[in-house]
C-alpha cells in the first residue's frame, strides 16, 4: 500500500483558459452571471475528478477562485472596505470591484493594492482593515465548495489562507502599516475557530490552513501572535467530536525557526517545503522531537517548475523524514497553481523533449509514483522500471554546452560591469542632449493589443498572410500610435510593441537556447495568464531583436522614441529556467545577449533605451540573510552588464512593477540606470518614503495611475498624485507615467487616461512656473 498523497492546490483557469474567457465575457456583457458560474462549477468538478482518478488521497477544495484566494479570504472574513460595499453590487461584482476598481452608475472607486505572492509571478489583493472593519465569519464559499465536491463523491481537504499569513499581509487604509490590535487578533482567531467548527459539522477530515508567511524572517512577537491566533482554532478542534485535523501548510522556504512552535501547539499536520527549504527543514526535524500525534506533509514534488521530478532525490528526502517520524504524507511542495495544466497539449515539442517536463496533471502521477516507491523495499526500488526510466532523464546528456557562450562568460572582467562616467554627470549630459521639459511624460512601453492586432498575428502564424502584409500592418499600427502620442502631447514616445506577443516570449524567440509551448498558460493575476518560454540550453542572441521597428518608429517622428527591451533577470524569472546549471550563469548569458541588442539600438540612433526588470524582486529570497549571498550580488551586476557599454548621452531607463520595493531601494539605485519607472498607484505611492530616505540618485517615474483597472483617472486625481510625488522627490528627477504597460487595456480607456495625464502634468508645470 502506497503512502498517503496530498496536493496543496490545483490550477483553476482551466485546461484551455475556460475560466478566463468566461469571466471576461461576463465583464464585456456577452455572457450572463449564471453562465460564468456554470463554467466555474464545471471546472471545479473536472479538476476534482482528475485528481481523484490519479489516485490522490487528499484533494484540495476552495483552491478555486474567480480572481484571488487572498481576496476570497477577505470576503469570507467580512474584510471588505465600506467604499465597495456602498456600491450595492452583487457578490461577484463586489469582488471584481475590489480587484479591478469600478467606474459606473453605482460610483467610482479604485482597486485595492495588488502585490506579488512571495517569490512568484502570481499577484494577490492586499486586504485592507480599517477602524470600521468588523472581522467575522461572513461568507460560505469554502463550505459550499466542500459540499459541492462531496455531492460528486470527492471528500476534499478544504484550503484557506491561514490567519497569521492573512493578518501579516493585510494593510490599513491607503496601504498604511496595520496595527494588529488585540481586538483584530481576537476577532480573526474567533472567525477561524468558527470555520473549524463549521467544517466539523460538514464532516471534513482535514482543514488546510496555508501559512507561507512563516517562512519569512520573524519579528519580535510574531510567534506569540501565531500562538494566539491558533489557540481558539485548536480549542474548537478539541471541543467537538469528529472535527477535522488542522494542517498548517507552509511553502516557498523553511520554517526552522518556528517548527518547534508548531510541535508545541500540537497541530495535527505540518506541511514542509522540502524543495526550496529542504536542508533547513530537514535539519530542524532532526533537532526537535516530532510529536507522535503530528503528521509531516513532506513537500517533495515541485509546484514551481516544469521539469520532471528526480525520484531518487525525492525518495532520499522522504527516507530522511522517516528517520524521525513514521507519520508522513507525500505532498506537493507548493500549489500547482504555478505550473501549466498538462503536457498533453504540447505534442509539437515531441516525445524526446516532453519526457523531461511535468505540468500539473503529470505531477499528480509523480506524487503517486513516489508514494509507491517510498513504501517499497530497497530490492524493489532497484528492480523498479519506473525508477530506472526516471533516472535515465538525469544522465547529463540532455544539453550539449555552447563553447562560444562559455568562453564569452569566462572572459568577463570587473570593467564590463561598470558604466562611465558616474550617473550624476551623465544625467546633466542627457538633459542637455535630449532637451526634455520639466516633469517629462512618457509611457511604460506597450499599447493596447487589440483584437485586430491579435488576429493579424494569428493569421501570420498560420500562414494565411505573407511577411509583407504582416509587416505593413505592424508599420501602420506604429504610425497610428506615434501620431496619437504626438496629438496627446507626450514627451518621450514608444512604438507600441504591436509586433510582440509577450515581453519575454518575443525575446526568447530571437535567442538561442529557448523552447516554446502552445498552451502552457499560467495565471498571473485575475484573468491575466502568461505562457513562459523554456530555457533549454545555453543562451545567446540569434539575431537583432528590436532594432528594425524601433528605428522605424524613430524615423516617423521628431520626438524621442524609447527602444524597449526586457532585462536578463526578468527574462529568466518569467521563463522556466534550467535546473542543471545555476540561475546566475543563465542570467549572465542573457545579459550578454541583451547587451548586444542595447549596443545595436544605440548604433541605430536610439537615444533612450528602456530595459525592463519588472521581475527583479520576484525571486528575492524570503530570508534577508540570503538576499546577497544567493541573489542580489549577481542580479544587480547582470543589469549593469547589459548597459555598461553605452555612451554617456544615451539614457538608460528601467521599469519594475507590483512588488515591495522599499527594502531593496538602495540595491535598485545600484543598478545604475538613469531613470526608473515603477508601479506605485495601487500602493498609494508609499515607496516615495523609501526613495526620500535613501537619497535616491536615479531619476524616477512613480506610476500616477493604475493600468490594471478599466477606470479612467481624472485630471485632478493625477494632479494630486504628482503633488504627492513632489513632496518627496526633487522635481528635476521626476517623470510622469502610468504604472505599467498598456497592453491589456482598450483604446477607449488608454487614450483618455493619457490625455488626462498630460493635462495634469501641464497644470503642475504651470503652478511651478515651468
Amino acid at each position: 500500500m502506497s503512502a498517503v498523497t496530498s496536493v496543496i492546490g490545483f490550477p483553476r483557469i482551466g485546461e484551455n483558459r475556460e475560466l478566463k474567457k468566461s469571466i471576461e465575457a461576463y465583464w464585456k456583457g456577452s455572457s450572463s452571471l449564471d453562465e460564468m458560474r456554470a463554467t466555474a462549477a464545471s471546472l471545479r468538478a473536472k479538476h476534482w475528478k482528475i485528481q481523484k482518478d490519479a489516485g490522490i488521497d487528499l484533494i484540495p477544495s476552495n483552491d478555486f477562485s474567480y480572481y484571488d484566494q487572498m481576496l476570497d479570504t477577505a470576503i469570507l472574513l467580512n474584510v471588505v472596505p465600506k467604499r465597495y460595499r456602498d456600491l450595492g453590487l452583487g457578490a461577484e461584482d463586489t469582488l471584481f470591484a475590489v480587484a479591478r476598481g469600478y467606474q459606473g452608475e453605482q460610483g467610482d472607486v479604485t482597486a485595492q493594492p495588488m502585490k506579488k505572492w512571495f517569490t512568484t509571478n502570481y499577484h494577490y489583493l492586499v486586504p485592507e482593515i480599517g477602524e470600521d472593519t468588523e472581522i467575522r465569519l461572513a461568507g460560505t464559499k469554502p463550505f459550499d465548495e466542500y459540499q459541492e465536491a462531496k455531492e460528486q463523491g470527492v471528500d476534499t481537504k478544504p484550503v484557506i489562507i491561514g490567519p497569521y499569513t492573512f493578518l501579516k499581509l493585510a494593510r490599513g487604509p491607503q496601504a498604511a502599516d496595520l496595527e494588529l490590535t488585540d481586538a483584530i487578533v481576537s476577532a480573526t482567531a474567533q472567525a477561524y475557530a468558527q470555520i473549524e467548527t463549521r467544517f466539523a459539522e460538514l464532516g471534513a477530515s482535514w482543514l488546510q490552513l496555508d501559512e507561507p508567511y512563516l517562512v519569512l524572517d520573524k519579528e519580535e512577537g510574531d510567534l506569540d501572535l501565531f500562538r494566539t491566533l491558533y489557540a481558539p482554532i485548536l480549542a474548537a478542534r478539541r471541543a467537538a467530536e469528529n472535527t477535522p485535523k488542522v494542517l498548517v501548510q507552509t511553502y516557498f522556504g523553511h520554517i526552522a525557526d518556528s517548527l518547534d512552535t508548531l510541535f508545541d501547539l500540537h497541530v495535527d499536520g505540518v506541511g514542509l517545503d522540502l524543495i526550496e527549504g529542504r536542508d533547513e527543514n530537514l535539519n530542524a526535524l532532526g533537532t526537535f522531537t516530532v510529536p507522535d500525534d503530528v503528521t509531516i506533509f513532506a513537500g517533495v514534488v515541485n509546484g514551481r517548475n516544469i521539469w520532471r521530478n528526480d525520484y531518487a532525490q525525492s525518495l532520499g528526502t522522504l527516507d530522511a523524514v522517516r528517520q524521525v517520524t513514521k507519520n508522513v504524507v507525500v505532498s506537493t511542495a507548493d500549489s500547482l497553481l504555478h505550473v501549466p495544466f498538462t503536457t498533453a497539449n504540447e505534442p509539437t515539442l515531441g516525445d524526446d523533449v516532453l519526457r523531461h517536463f511535468s505540468f500539473a496533471v503529470e505531477k499528480l502521477g509523480e506524487l503517486t509514483d513516489i508514494a509507491a516507491l517510498a513504501d517499497a523495499s530497497d530490492e524493489e526500488r532497484q528492480g523498479s522500471d519506473v525508477l530506472r526510466a526516471n533516472q535515465a532523464l538525469f544522465d547529463g546528456t540532455r544539453v550539449q554546452p555552447d563553447e562560444a557562450v562559455a568562453n564569452r562568460v569566462a572572459a568577463l572582467t570587473a570593467d564590463d560591469y561598470t558604466r562611465q562616467p558616474a550617473r550624476a554627470e551623465r544625467q546633466k549630459t542627457q538633459r542637455a542632449e535630449l532637451g526634455l521639459p520639466l516633469l517629462p511624460t512618457t509611457t511604460i512601453g506597450s499599447f493596447p493589443q487589440t483584437r485586430e492586432v491579435r488576429q493579424y498575428r494569428a493569421r501570420f502564424r498560420k500562414g494565411e498572410i505573407d511577411q509583407k502584409t504582416y509587416d505593413d500592418f505592424i508599420a501602420s499600427k506604429i504610425d497610428e500610435c506615434i501620431r496619437h502620442q504626438e496629438q496627446v502631447g507626450l514627451d518621450v514616445l514608444v512604438h507600441g510593441e504591436f509586433e510582440r506577443n509577450d515581453m519575454v516570449e518575443y525575446f526568447g524567440q530571437n535567442l538561442n537556447g529557448f523552447l516554446f509551448t502552445r498552451n502552457a498558460w499560467v495565471q498571473s493575476y485575475g484573468t491575466r495568464c502568461v505562457k513562459p518560454p523554456i530555457v533549454w540550453g545555453d543562451v545567446s542572441r540569434a539575431r537583432p531583436i528590436t532594432v528594425r521597428w524601433s528605428s522605424y518608429a524613430q524615423s516617423r517622428t521628431k520626438h524621442v522614441v524609447k527602444g524597449m527591451l526586457t532585462g536578463p533577470v526578468t527574462i529568466l524569472n518569467w521563463s522556466w529556467p534550467r535546473e542543471d546549471v545555476s540561475h546566475e550563469l543563465q542570467t549572465t548569458q542573457l545579459a550578454l545577449a541583451i547587451r548586444d541588442e542595447v549596443l545595436d539600438l544605440e548604433a541605430a540612433g536610439i537615444r533612450v533605451i528602456q530595459i525592463d526588470e519588472a521581475a527583479l524582486r520576484e525571486k528575492l529570497p524570503v530570508r534577508r540573510s540570503d538576499w546577497y549571498g544567493k541573489y542580489l550580488d549577481w542580479a544587480i551586476p547582470a543589469f549593469r552588464l547589459v548597459h555598461s557599454g553605452v555612451k554617456p548621452d544615451t539614457q538608460i531607463h528601467t521599469h519594475m512593477c507590483y512588488s515591495e520595493f522599499n527594502d531593496i531601494i538602495r540595491s535598485i539605485d545600484d543598478m545604475d540606470a538613469d531613470v526608473i519607472s515603477f508601479e506605485a498607484s495601487r500602493s498609494d505611492l508609499t515607496v516615495l518614503d523609501a526613495i526620500h530616505e535613501a537619497h535616491f540618485e536615479t531619476e524616477a517615474g512613480p506610476g500616477v495611475y493604475d493600468i490594471h483597472s478599466p477606470r479612467i483617472p481624472s485630471v485632478d486625481e493625477i494632479v494630486g498624485k504628482i503633488h504627492a510625488i513632489l513632496k518627496k522627490m526633487d522635481v528635476q528627477k521626476v517623470w510622469v507615467n502610468p504604472d505599467c504597460g498598456l497592453k491589456t487595456r482598450g483604446d477607449e480607456e488608454t487614450w483618455p487616461s493619457l490625455e488626462n495625464l498630460v493635462e495634469a502634468t501641464k497644470k503642475v508645470r504651470e503652478e511651478l512656473g515651468a
